[in-house]
């Protein structure tokens, strides 16, 4: 069992630093899943995560000599700037190792809390490779994401804020990938109340702790693919998955679609962005992966809110496509002055908006004398569509 005490000790460290982040009571969550669901807003935290906890504990538990020496990560995201503001905050020195893939964005936000970033590698593994062997040659105290003690128990303390907020709780759901979070927190909640449920959720794209958990005994991936970067991890750590046998009392998995519609209802519903990882908890209730706990008081853990926002923008368009809010169409006319004008006309009758237009009278699939026009429209539900569809069906624009 992983010493509590440790996290308590963490709480007193990193008090002055971290932001106290809201924990609020989610109406239209509650509604739609018949629990009391509140949520512990860590997306709104110092660099928009939770891993500042448990990077700023690793740092000020180091010795004089181990500081003035410095510090190295290997990270992608949230661990980095964890690591570089704790770093700045000590004023000493951090090297961040990224991917070279890394979004200019996230590789901005390290270099702005003043740490020297290095790229290397096509992905996570490559950069941790690296980043061992450069703290080795370096000298550099290498502060791991999550398997270190010191981590764990700063991550630990999100559940000691929850818990100061709302002791009641039937249930805490929980984002997993490394398993650091998870592992302090289950430690943290269960030595306050051993009825509280635990329960963990991943992304299906990255299934190694979840297999790992099922059968009790690590075993890691050969690749991961989500859009929850934030717990995308190939390999199982046999030090938290210990941790989590102990104190974890269920574990869950949601795939990509159910990850996505858990971003855009958070950002819709309850004004938050919030990136895939720290979505997952949401997606697990709004897709009935928590129908035992109807009825029950539950808070969920929104563990970070760096969204890219290409990816956001993917998100927010396809949404729009499943919900009835917008429509593609590709019809075909005859080219010639009037057509399109006349197609045009027909949508602003059916109060369907153009957003988006594009005139095509060059492809070889079309006879001569032909064009294809397609059209993105802002629409109201699915009824209005199959209206828009029913109207140009008959006046030939689509056949079937």
């Amino acid at each position: 069992m992983f010493d509590v005490k440790k996290i308590y000790e963490a709480r007193e460290r990193i008090k002055d630093v971290i932001v106290d982040t809201p924990f609020s009571y989610a109406p239209h969550l509650s509604k739609e899943s018949g629990c009391e669901v509140y949520l512990k807003e860590e997306n709104l935290q110092v660099t928009g995560a939770f891993k500042i906890r448990g990077a700023y504990n690793k740092i000020a538990t180091l010795s004089d000599e181990q500081r003035a020496c410095g510090v190295i990560a290997a990270s992608a995201g949230n661990h980095a700037q964890g690591v570089a503001l704790s770093a700045s905050i000590f004023k000493i020195k951090a090297v961040i190792v990224m991917p070279e893939a890394t979004p200019l964005t996230k590789v901005d936000g390290v270099k702005h809390y003043g740490a020297e970033v290095i790229l290397h590698g096509a992905n996570y593994d490559e950069a941790y490779a690296h980043a061992l062997k450069y703290a080795k040659k370096n000298s550099l105290t290498f502060v791991h994401p999550f398997e270190d003690e010191e981590v764990i128990a700063g991550q630990g303390t999100l559940a000691l804020d929850i818990l100061d907020e709302c002791r009641d709780l039937d249930a805490v759901v929980i984002p997993a990938g490394g398993g650091g979070l998870i592992s302090g927190m289950a430690c943290a909640i269960k030595s306050v109340n051993p009825k509280i449920e635990v329960i963990a959720v991943s992304a299906k794209g990255a299934p190694a702790l979840k297999n790992s958990y099922d059968l009790k005994t690590p075993i890691d991936t050969l690749s991961v693919r989500t859009i929850a970067d934030g717990i995308a991890v190939r390999d199982t750590s046999a030090i938290t998955l210990g941790y989590m046998l102990e104190s974890v009392d269920r574990y869950l998995s949601v795939d990509e679609e159910e990850i996505a519609s858990a971003i855009l209802f958070l950002l819709e519903k309850q004004k938050l962005v919030v990136e895939g990882a720290g979505a997952v908890g949401v997606a697990a209730l709004m897709h009935e992966k928590l129908s035992h706990l109807r009825g029950k008081k539950i808070a969920i853990v929104l563990s970070g809110g760096n969204m890219d926002v290409t990816l956001l923008s993917v998100i927010i368009e396809k949404g729009l496509l499943k919900s009835g809010r917008k429509m593609k169409l590709t019809v075909t006319l005859v080219d010639k002055p009037g057509s399109l004008m006349r197609f045009t006309q027909i949508l602003q009758e059916l109060n369907a908006n153009i957003v988006h237009i594009a005139y095509d009278r060059t492809s070889i699939s079309l006879d001569y004398g032909d064009a294809n026009v397609m059209v993105h429209v802002e629409t109201k539900g699915e009824e209005h569509q199959q209206e828009i569809h029913r109207v140009l069906k008959e006046e030939n624009y689509i056949r079937d």
